[in-house]
């Protein structure tokens, strides 16, 4: 299965970055291997100071497909949930600066903590699905499905063009502003609507 991942894909996230809007998805992959299950802790890896938290709505593929027309997207995706794309922040910067791929800032083990899916018409709207996650009780990122620069259709359609999607495959769809940095023993919990779907510890 592949994990795969849209990037400043809010245009607040964009400007927080201090990058410019993407005219097309910004598309990376993560290994099977950097999922985090069942709100097992997150160990902050050994190679990174600086390990940022960036909360998502994640898509769950239900069928085979590719090369997806955007009128028949929503067919393709039947679950989803929170997800938090862990980036080792130091690492990610200095890679970038040096011109270098920086997958592995965003790849390794763990860096995929994913919450309880649920029933796609049990989110409401998609198009404005509400979301936040909280650290140590405290709000640090909200945000809206309304405010996604390429929606869930725009996302499938394109990525579809490149891989073919499968059953199982998840899709990380951007995150909003406020990400941060963690430390150990913060506690991540993060929610659609009022419903808690992840709740997990920092080690």
């Amino acid at each position: 299965m592949k994990v795969i991942c849209i990037g400043l894909n809010y245009s607040d996230h964009a400007r927080e970055m201090g990058r410019a809007l993407p005219a097309k998805p910004v598309v990376f992959l993560k290994p099977d291997s950097s999922l985090l299950k069942n709100n097992k802790p997150f160990f902050i890896p050994g190679f990174s100071q600086n390990i940022h938290y960036e909360i998502e709505i994640v898509l769950r593929i239900c069928k085979l497909g590719r090369s997806i027309a955007e009128k028949y997207a929503y067919r393709y995706y039947d679950q989803l949930t929170l997800g938090v794309d862990m980036t080792a922040r130091d690492l990610q910067s200095y890679l970038s600066s040096s011109g270098m791929p920086w997958d592995i800032s965003k790849s390794f083990d763990g860096a995929a903590p994913v919450g309880e899916f649920i029933p796609v018409n049990e989110a409401g709207d998609v198009n404005n699905i509400a979301f936040r996650l909280e650290k140590n009780g405290e709000t640090v990122q909200a945000g809206n499905t309304s405010g996604l620069i390429f929606n869930f259709d725009k996302i499938i359609s394109y990525v579809s063009g490149f891989f073919t999607l499968k059953t199982g495959d998840l899709i990380f769809t951007g995150t909003p502003s406020g990400v941060g940095p963690v430390q150990r023993n913060d506690r991540l919990t993060g929610y659609i609507g009022d419903r808690k779907v992840i709740d997990f510890m920092v080690r």
